[in-house]
């Protein structure tokens, strides 16, 4: 999402601020933001997750005062009073300080201000999940998730309508997911539907699912099958890709019949078509 080098270091930097401050979430004090609709559900990283999200929020329905926080020809320690005024009381410690800390540093644009403390709010979630010991099912059910959107282009375009409301589009999301997910999947997916900052909701799944295998140095291999892989098959694939890429892979699987057989893996950008489907497809092209 951030091309320009000055957004990525200003990134990279805010992020070891944010490790610095997870470790004091049981000591700081928490407020609720009125744009914030969640009730209070046990999690501190939670709240401070919705605490971000709210602050990004803000920033993106408000030009004049994401230009006011984000513009780096101004004195950063004039843009982090400012962001302090403004946040003081309406968001608990560790977020005040945090967003106090992001606007003052040096970003490309005003919107990768905004991004960043979207991402940010991503992170808290995916360190929520990884301290509960779920963060494996929170990207399975990612994953999942993304293949529904997949397999349903009438459901994507509804949850993507920019011009529905977004309490409609997370209402329906809600009605979808009910109970079956971790509240940290339903909260990522909630607020990417929200957003608005992605180019649609897969786009924002994709993104999650890389900062998640980011976070354990590893990639994520998302693999379709026709029929159900075995956990046996699934552990020889895993370690076929490792030694393949060179680095830890962790496989995804999903069923789609329509692959006929044989598998598609997907390794970031990169694409192992190997389904009979496709062969066949590539057989028709040849004899035609």
């Amino acid at each position: 999402m951030m091309v320009n080098a000055a957004s990525r270091s200003a990134m990279a930097e805010l992020r070891e601020r944010l490790n610095a401050v997870l470790p004091e979430l049981d000591h700081v004090r928490f407020n609720w933001i009125p744009l914030v609709n969640r009730q209070n559900d046990g999690s501190r990283h939670r709240q401070l997750a919705d605490e971000l999200y709210a602050a990004a929020g803000l920033l993106g329905s408000q030009p004049r005062l994401r230009r006011a926080l984000g513009d780096p020809s101004t004195d950063a320690s004039a843009r982090s009073e400012l962001a302090r005024s403004l946040f003081a009381g309406r968001v608990g410690d560790a977020a005040l300080q945090l967003i106090s800390e992001a606007v003052a540093l040096r970003w490309s644009s005003p919107w990768d201000l905004t991004d960043a403390l979207e991402i940010l709010a991503d992170d808290v979630l995916l360190v929520a999940a990884e301290q509960e010991g779920q963060l494996d099912t929170v990207e399975d059910e990612l994953f999942r998730f993304e293949r529904i959107l997949f397999n349903s282009d009438q459901l994507g375009a509804a949850l993507d309508e920019g011009g529905v409301p977004a309490e409609r589009r997370r209402g329906l999301l809600t009605s979808l997911l009910g109970d079956k997910v971790h509240p940290v999947t339903a909260q990522l997916l909630e607020h990417a539907v929200a957003s608005g900052r992605r180019p649609n909701l897969s786009f924002a799944i994709d993104d999650l699912l890389q900062a998640s295998a980011a976070r354990r140095e590893r990639s994520v291999a998302r693999v379709i099958s026709a029929t159900e892989l075995t956990p046996e098959q699934v552990e020889r694939l895993a370690a076929a890709l490792t030694r393949l890429y060179g680095r830890e892979i962790t496989v995804r699987t999903a069923v789609d019949e329509s692959v006929r057989g044989g598998l598609v893996v997907r390794v970031g950008d990169e694409v192992i078509d190997g389904s009979v489907a496709t062969r066949l497809a590539q057989a028709r092209a040849a004899f035609a």
